[in-house]
């Protein structure tokens, strides 16, 4: 006979058998899923139509005003980066004294802002004298625009100058490829004068105003507005650029809610500036009208009642029924951007697309939540028990963690995963915990396991390709020049810098006074780093190389930039302060690219990198040997390369040349006369390398050394 004790013993799971009153998993589950179906089904029964309704114009008013903000906030991103491209082209010199004729770099700058802004038709200048130019993206007017011009086939851009010198007046009208190649010359409309259209008579007026329109445009005859700003600099006069409506209606289209709604442009006459059928309603006018439809033209009789209810102090969310006793919703919101021109959105939906399913399916779901209740309860009971057993073994799990009993036990696995994630979790919880005990005092382990205390990490270690860059010179070209020009030339080096390594995949860390830093492969993942860097750089001499030649025709000197490439592990994060933080990356891989640009002055070369980014990228590009190094911090020497070029640019000579030098490079670290020699019969044919030049100098020095010794 076993007798038991007075005093009865926890269980398994660690608590006692008595205690408070607690209610098991899967008894509270199955409670919980009933008592929440029959809630909802019971609930949607007890609300009448009216509550329902009453529910859903509020939720309908919230939904309709979110999204004719959101529309609004649209269009004026629109206007705001027409603004910010005009106000560019305002500060250029070209733009300020009227340098129009031939402009071939003005010319550029204006088709790539039109190709980053496809809702601009064209960007425009006039002059107080009646100069004027212009360049069109024809397209965007449509087929019949380019029809009407009789412009060559593969015409992109319409440039029409209007030049004067003195009284001599000349209007030429040129058709550019997308490549701004010359297609075909003609001569310009002899009747335009800019300075007798609206948007240059408006910008003159001090209204903060930067917009012109609604109007019909003199080109197109299709209408659209203006944005405009006078020149602060130079020569009298405005610069502006052209929306056109059907940009904006395309826009439109998109924001319309459910089958039958319509959003839509108007002003304060109430005339449509912008709608998805515009050019139906523009077709629709009387003969002789030239102006702009009326908001009463759209076909919805109690529409202007409900934009005048708004206007006379009501809220900008309007209830109104048509004819047929039909209930709408509109909602009006201000073009922001606009000014006094007073743009406002209207969007207009039926009340009942946004609720009358829910009214039809009332019922029904009621039925199908009780049907639901019944045909779950078995599957429920069934899925309790699975879930109770395997959360009690995890629940055993992490308490024998916690009390530090750490003996090996097999992993927990279910069908469910999420508890399987779960088991998983809690093996390698254990496992990292004991081995986290041989390297550190097991009882501080133990505190740090049974108080919880967070331990954050400033990074993570991972390859990355790295980039130093330095400007030779740079403080003797520019310590004699006016702060300004410096920082704005040296703005326009970085913004050709960044563009291409960001457009290589790469991220710029920091600059440094003249020099940039930037990595590849983190923050986010790539795995063709090495040749997205390698790749990065020759595009970056390119375009430093046109660059220069802008500078060199503004008068300011050339940038001759340094390169130093390497890829290894590095730390990768945030380090600083709680309240400052820079995200970057550190290690020795970080110092050898440093390093790496640095040498490219005793070599006179533009591009060194180490022999681990050479392996990885030697399919895709040409490197020449240069040197052997061993930088401090490392462990052996290893050679460094000159990238070339792509693999796929090899031209004949350049690759003579480079089997020449390997060949002679092979002699080169055995020092002696026939070192030198090999050197000089190469710096006879190829006396201007300068790598070549380096290791004659080195072998002339070090072979009295050597006969010395």
């Amino acid at each position: 006979m076993v007798r038991l004790s007075g005093n009865r013993p926890e269980s398994k799971g660690g608590s006692a058998d008595r205690g408070p009153l607690r209610v098991g998993f899967r008894t509270s589950i199955i409670t919980m899923f009933v008592a929440i179906v029959l809630f909802v089904g019971l609930t949607l029964v007890y609300l009448s139509f009216a509550r329902i309704s009453a529910m859903t114009q509020t939720a309908a008013t919230t939904f309709i005003a979110k999204v004719a903000q959101l529309g609004a906030d649209r269009i004026d991103s629109r206007f705001r980066t027409v603004r910010d491209a005009l106000e560019i082209l305002s500060g250029l010199p070209a733009i300020q004294e009227a340098e129009l004729r031939d402009n071939q770099v003005l010319n550029g700058l204006m088709a790539s802002m039109l190709r980053s802004n496809p809702h601009l038709f064209n960007l425009y200048v006039g002059y107080e004298d009646g100069s004027f130019l212009e360049m069109d993206a024809i397209d965007r007017a449509g087929a019949n625009f380019r029809t009407d011009l009789n412009a060559p086939e593969d015409t992109a851009y319409r440039l029409f100058v209007i030049s004067r010198n003195g009284s001599f007046q000349s209007r030429s009208v040129t058709f550019l490829s997308d490549n701004l190649i010359p297609l075909a010359d003609t001569a310009g409309p002899a009747g335009y004068d800019p300075r007798q259209r609206p948007w240059y008579k408006d910008a003159f007026k001090d209204d903060g105003n930067l917009l012109t329109g609604p109007y019909v445009f003199f080109a197109t005859g299709q209408p659209g507005y203006t944005l405009r700003v006078p020149l602060k600099e130079g020569r009298r006069g405005v610069i502006a650029g052209d929306i056109l409506t059907n940009e904006a209606e395309a826009m439109l289209l998109r924001q319309r809610l459910g089958k039958s709604g319509v959003a839509f442009l108007f002003n304060d006459d109430d005339r449509i500036v912008a709608h998805p059928q515009m050019a139906d309603f523009m077709s629709a006018r009387a003969p002789g009208d030239t102006g702009l439809p009326k908001v009463s033209g759209i076909g919805l009789p109690g529409l202007p009642q409900a934009i005048r209810a708004w206007r006379d102090g009501g809220l900008p969310q309007q209830f109104f029924d048509d004819p047929e006793g039909r209930t709408y919703l509109a909602a009006f919101e201000k073009i922001q951007t606009a000014g006094d021109a007073n743009i406002r959105l209207a969007v207009v939906a039926p009340l009942d697309e946004f609720y009358a399913e829910i009214i039809s399916e009332r019922q029904r779901l009621f039925v199908v939540a009780m049907v639901f209740v019944a045909a779950t309860v078995p599957f429920v009971l069934w899925i309790g028990a699975v879930l109770a057993r395997s959360l009690r073994s995890l629940a055993r799990e992490t308490d024998s963690i916690q009390r530090f009993e750490l003996t090996d036990r097999p992993q927990l696995h279910s069908a469910i995963r999420e508890i399987d994630d779960l088991g998983r979790s809690v093996f390698t919880m254990r496992t990292v915990v004991k081995n986290f005990s041989s390297f550190v005092p097991k009882r501080l382990v133990q505190q740090l396991v049974s108080s919880g205390t967070a331990i954050e990490l400033g990074g993570a270690r991972r390859e990355v390709t790295v980039l130093f860059t330095d400007v030779a010179d740079f403080t003797a070209k520019t310590e004699k020049a006016d702060p300004s020009d410096v920082m704005i030339f040296t703005s326009r080096y970085f913004a050709a810098m960044s563009e291409t390594i960001m457009a290589h995949q790469g991220t710029i860390d920091k600059y440094i006074g003249d020099a940039v830093m930037a990595i590849w492969n983190a923050p986010v993942d790539d795995p063709d780093h090495v040749v997205n860097a390698c790749a990065a750089v020759l595009d970056c001499e390119r375009r430093i190389a046109a660059l220069n030649a802008q500078f060199q025709e503004e008068g300011w000197p050339s940038y001759q930039t340094r390169f130093g490439l390497h890829t290894g592990d590095a730390v990768v994060g945030n380090i600083g302060s709680a309240d400052r933080m820079n995200y970057t990356v550190l290690g020795a891989s970080i110092n050898l690219a440093a390093r790496l640009e640095g040498l490219n002055k005793s070599y006179g070369t533009r591009v060194l990198v180490s022999e681990a980014l050479k392996r990885r990228a030697e399919a895709a590009f040409v490197f020449r040997s240069v040197d052997r190094i061993k930088p401090k911090g490392f462990a052996e020497a290893f050679t460094i390369y000159e990238l070339r070029r792509a693999r796929d640019a090899t031209s004949e000579p350049e690759t003579a040349f480079e089997r020449e030098w390997e060949d002679v490079y092979a002699t080169v670290h055995s020092g002696g006369p026939a070192a030198i020699a090999r050197l000089s019969s190469f710096l006879q044919k190829y006396p201007d390398d300068t790598v070549a030049r380096y290791h004659a100098s080195q072998a002339a020095r070090d072979l009295p050394q050597a006969a010395s010794a």
